[in-house]
């Protein structure tokens, strides 16, 4: 998938009559400025783990880190799909976006300077990459994964409801 702008399908059972189909542009601008996602994963023995992370929108692709030993990447490896949502919590405003796809790990020293370099723009987290993980100031050591959308869906909030989703090849 690359970041040019791209027609979604709008869902007029969940919008406004009205409604139109929102652009690709306002997914693309949510992903970026966005500060905190929630990802979902499944846990072996099929329930449900959701937890907040930050993350960074780079080529088509969002990138997070996180422990080797956390909940979130114990799940990934049994089971690589997984959701990230971000948006804001406001019922009369706003633009939320769900990305599905399937969590993959990064390991290519190249790849991860550049996604370190995001990080470090984006939030003022320094991470030195080493052994094809991220390894941060205090020395803690996290794992890198990239997710590639299959399913995007953007939900807007205002005068007008609208339910939008971009399908991609996996």
């Amino acid at each position: 998938m690359t970041d040019t702008d791209r027609t979604g399908t709008l869902h007029a059972g969940f919008s406004s009559p009205d409604a139109t189909a929102q652009p690709w542009s306002l997914v693309l601008e949510t992903l970026a400025e966005a500060e905190v996602f929630w990802i979902s994963t499944v846990r072996p023995d099929g329930q449900p783990h959701v937890t907040p992370l930050i993350a960074v929108w780079r080529d088509g692709a969002l990138y997070f880190c996180t422990g080797g030993d956390e909940v979130k990447a114990r799940n990934l490896a049994a089971n690589p799909e997984c959701v990230l949502t971000t948006g804001c919590n406001r019922m009369g405003s706003g633009f939320d976006v769900v990305v599905q796809g399937r969590a993959v790990s990064v390991t290519d020293e190249a790849r991860l300077a550049v996604v370190a370099g995001d990080y470090e723009s984006k939030y003022g987290w320094v991470f030195r990459v080493e052994d094809g993980r991220f390894v941060g100031a205090s020395g803690n050591v996290a794992e890198v994964f990239e997710v590639r959308p299959v399913t995007v869906y953007g939900y807007g909030r205002g005068a007008q409801y609208s339910a939008t989703s971009w399908r991609f090849s996996s």
